[in-house]
Formats: C-alpha cells, sequence, structure tokens
C-alpha cells in the first residue's frame, strides 16, 4: 500500500532543557517532551545531522499525548562514552544496542521508533532484532539494514558517485579533511542531499554545533569504514551482525516514507516492500521533500508516528 502526501517545514528555535542519563557505555543526552506517563516515542536523528530534525516533530506528538525522547546518538551533541577507553565504534549493530540501553535506562519497557538515515537504519535493526522493543516503525528510506558483504558489491557509476564521501572517509586524507572542515562538509551534504530545501544559516549552525562532539569524527569515520570492511567491528556484536546480514524480516507494523527530492543515496520503496511483513504501507511526501524528512516535512512525519500506532 503506498500514497503521496504534501507537506512543510515548520519553525521551531529549541528545545526546553537537555537531560543526560547513563546508559549502556554512554552518558547520553537527550531532549525530551509531552507527558512523562504518556506511550513512548524514540525518533532518531542521522549524519551530518542532530536532534533539531525533530524540533516541530516532537510537539506536535506531545500535543496527541505521547512522550517523546529525542536522544544524540554516539558522537553527536552532549552524549560522551562513560570511559575513555571504549573503542569508537560506529558499526550498525551498537547504535541500536545504544538505543534499547537508553529504552532500559529510561524504564521504557515498549515505544515507537522513528527515523532518518542512521536513525531509520538503527531503528530498523531494533525492530528486527528486538521486536517486542518494538511497537511500531516509522522509517525514512525503508529497509536500511546492511552488512560488510554487502558493502563489497560494486554499484553501476552514478550511483557509486553517490557515495563519494564513503571512499574518500576510506583515506586518512578524508579523516583529517572530514575533521578540519565538519561543519562545510556538513553543510555541502544537505545542500546535495536536501537540493530544494531553503534552510538558513541559523537552522544549520544550531545542528552542526552537535558535531564538535569530541568523538564524532572517530564514529563516523568508523561507520562509513565498517561498511566497506575497511574497519573492524567488535566480536562482541559479531552474532548480532551476522543476523543482521541474513536481511531479517521486520514484523513491526511500519509505516515508510520518502521525499520525492531525496538527493541523498537511497532505495526504491518496491525494493524493500517485502522485508516488511506486519501492516505496512508507504508514503511518498511531496513539495519538494528532501532527505532530512522530518525537519522539512514534520506534520507527515508526525502524522505517520501517530498512524503506525493505530495500526
Amino acid at each position: 500500500m503506498s500514497s503521496t502526501e504534501t507537506s512543510k517545514a515548520g519553525n521551531g528555535t529549541s528545545f526546553g532543557p537537555l537531560k543526560q542519563i547513563d546508559a549502556g557505555l554512554l552518558s547520553v543526552g537527550y531532549a525530551e517532551a509531552g507527558p512523562a506517563g504518556g506511550p513512548a516515542v524514540i525518533l532518531l536523528h542521522g549524519w551530518p545531522y542532530d536532534i533539531h530534525s525533530y524540533l516541530d516533530v516532537a510537539p506536535l506528538l506531545a500535543a496527541r499525548g505521547y512522550r517523546v525522547i529525542i536522544p544524540y546518538l554516539r558522537g553527536y551533541g552532549t552524549t560522551r562514552f562513560l570511559a575513555e577507553d571504549t573503542f569508537r565504534n560506529g558499526q550498525q549493530s551498537v547504535v541500536a544496542v545504544d538505543t534499547v540501553a537508553l529504552m532500559d535506562a529510561l524504564g521504557i519497557e515498549q515505544a515507537v521508533l522513528a527515523g532518518f538515515d542512521w536513525g531509520a537504519r538503527t531503528a530498523d535493526v531494533v525492530a528486527a532484532l528486538w521486536p517486542e522493543r518494538c511497537r511500531a516503525l516509522v522509517s525514512v528510506s525503508g529497509y536500511l539494514i546492511g552488512s560488510q558483504k554487502a558493502g563489497q558489491l560494486p554499484l553501476p557509476p552514478e550511483a557509486e558517485l553517490q557515495w563519494w564521501y564513503q571512499f574518500y572517509f576510506g583515506t586518512e586524507r578524508g579523516r583529517a579533511g572530514y575533521d578540519k572542515y565538519r561543519h562545510d562538509f556538513a553543510k555541502l551534504i544537505w545542500r546535495i542531499a536536501s537540493p530544494k530545501w531553503d534552510f538558513d544559516d541559523a537552522t544549520f549552525d544550531r545542528s552542526a554545533a552537535s558535531l564538535d562532539n569530541p568523538d564524532h569524527v572517530a564514529i563516523v569515520i568508523n561507520n562509513y569504514r565498517w561498511r566497506l570492511g575497511l574497519a573492524e567491528g567488535e566480536a562482541e556484536y559479531d552474532e548480532l551482525e551476522k543476523r543482521l546480514a541474513e536481511g531479517p524480516v521486520i514484523t513491526v507494523p511500519a509505516i515508510t516514507l520518502e521525499g520525492d527530492a531525496n538527493g541523498a543515496p537511497h532505495p526504491e520503496p518496491g525494493a524493500y516492500a517485502e522485508k516488511f511483513s506486519g501492516t505496512y504501507s508507504h508514503r511518498t511526501i511531496e513539495s519538494g521533500i528532501g532527505h532530512n524528512l522530518p525537519q522539512e516535512a514534520p506534520e507527515a512525519f508526525a502524522k505517520a508516528v501517530i498512524d503506525v500506532d493505530a495500526f
């Protein structure tokens, strides 16, 4: 089932005071909105974005009675490692383990998980490996679970061109360049990924500040190198990655979203529809919506969360 919707961006400027909680290997910084006793929704951001992608989504959900949690992923914002000697790992399963640990720390047994980019992949992984923790799922660009083996497969030249930064990050020059120019790099990605989104400097600067996290570069570089098999993961996550490499079907209720002007690499909806075996629908959001869908189309994103929770 698929549909097309139009939406428009909001104009929020800030969250209230952020919170901090120890969860797993991390001290997680997060924003919270809505009643503490409401059904939980966890909103997961991507790269190179941050929690402000949900600035206009959160109040819409809070107004409907949801407890909304928006965490900084490892390597972003105020999230920090509890131990200096912890390996700065960015592989896909680890970020999902972080999410479950956060739920445990907050006393959340089950939540609607929603995200885009890294956040969509993370939500997909939690839904696939721990479906009892995921009441329902909203995933921009659909099924994003991957594997190192899949990352070895060559793509046609035009598709490879879209992943230029991944190959750049595979070099030491790329690591140094991202470290030196991380804000300029992020702004370029924003423009490429959302070519019709006319964001202003204040909007970008608000999110770019989160990239100054001391672990940010290490996490990002490890993430992309791991995908290509250029960096090792940690042995304790091997079993999880083995299960993910099998392409597990997601059984929880799900809505996938795609912007009609997404300039970032993304699969076509028809390529992943069979990966969702529960109640499922896909929605294409029109009006020039790019990769950062929750910030560009907050009403459509919030509606998807509310609708999928009623499936």
